[in-house]
């Protein structure tokens, strides 16, 4: 049942459809990031906004994956996995990770400048932020996989740049 509560305001009473459950969520404006990790053969990288801070004793993060992608999979079988927190400078990398185009495989960073620390996990150069993580947990949980890890390293762009946001269904910034 669909009804106006406040002037230009729509109402969705359950059952809700996936769009309007998408829209719903899409006014929450969160940042971009390419998470990362490295397997025996190959570096894997996705672009997500589902990311946040669990605990700062001990230091957890989680990041969520669609349960049928290959990107939960190379994290739940590699144990580890960096988050890659984006400037307003790197849409097009998140349009890069999130392209089903893009190059996979052993040549998926071939173009990307980046670095690696202590899991092995592609650390993108110049990004605002990043956090080099081991697996702790994982729960699926509907259609998606969450993954909780523990912080062994992180590091942080001392100066003061946009951070590349996404709102209602497009890319944003301060």
């Amino acid at each position: 049942m669909t009804t106006a509560t406040h002037p230009g305001t729509v109402t969705v009473e359950a059952p809700f459809g996936k769009r309007e459950l998408r829209d719903v969520l899409g006014m929450y404006a969160t940042g971009i990031t390419v998470i990362t990790t490295q397997g025996v053969t190959e570096p894997y990288g996705m672009t997500a906004n589902s990311f946040t801070g669990v605990s700062l004793d001990p230091p957890l993060v989680l990041v969520c994956a669609m349960s049928q992608a290959q990107g939960a999979a190379m994290i739940s079988g590699n144990g580890h996995f960096a988050v890659n927190v984006l400037t307003a400078e790197q849409e097009a990398l998140s349009h890069f990770f999130a392209s089903r185009n893009r190059p996979r495989g052993p040549d998926a960073f071939a173009e990307i400048p980046h670095h690696r620390l202590v899991t092995g996990a592609p650390i993108i150069d110049d990004v605002a932020a990043y956090l080099d993580c081991r697996l702790v947990t994982e729960y699926e949980v509907g259609d998606h996989t969450i993954f909780i890890g523990e912080v062994l390293t992180l590091g942080a762009e001392p100066s003061a740049r946009s951070p590349l946001l996404f709102f209602s269904g497009g890319y944003r910034t301060l």
